[in-house]
């Protein structure tokens, strides 16, 4: 085969990178955990990411994952399950201290937050540190 012919397949077969990006459509809801007392990412965090029904006040769990290495978790929604409404993420930073060998005064954060416009993305952060925490409505 000639290295023209080569070039022309190498350009035709997608990496695994590239792959895992098409299939993940972007979530309209992303998040980033920083742990400012240390300077580094807050990885490795359960999240959780509930929706409350609007007639009972009770909470429905949509999905569960982790921060990655950079303290992002992406994929928590689809567009199509994203609506208006009240929503909470809980962060267990429980188990993301005891992971790294600390304690923290908090067990865990929840940040409840109302979604009036679906069409727009949000962004929630998380600024974590043993004895503190805040966030804000990012872009």
């Amino acid at each position: 085969m000639s290295a023209t012919r080569l070039q022309q397949l190498k350009g035709h077969i997608l990496t695994e990178n590239k792959i895992a990006s098409m299939a993940a459509s972007p979530s309209p809801l992303t998040t980033h955990v920083l742990n400012t007392a240390l300077g580094v990412p807050g990885s490795n965090m359960t999240i959780c990411l509930y929706r409350q029904d609007s007639s009972t006040n009770a909470w429905s769990l949509i999905t569960t994952g982790k921060t990655n290495d950079d303290g992002r978790c992406p994929g928590l929604i689809t567009k199509q399950q994203f609506t208006s409404g009240v929503y909470k993420m809980f962060f267990d930073t429980t188990q993301y201290w005891t992971n790294i060998g600390e304690t923290s005064f908090y067990p865990y954060v929840e940040i409840v937050f109302t979604i009036n416009d679906p069409g727009q993305k949000y962004h929630i952060p998380l600024l974590l540190s043993r004895f503190s925490y805040s966030t804000y409505r990012g872009s």
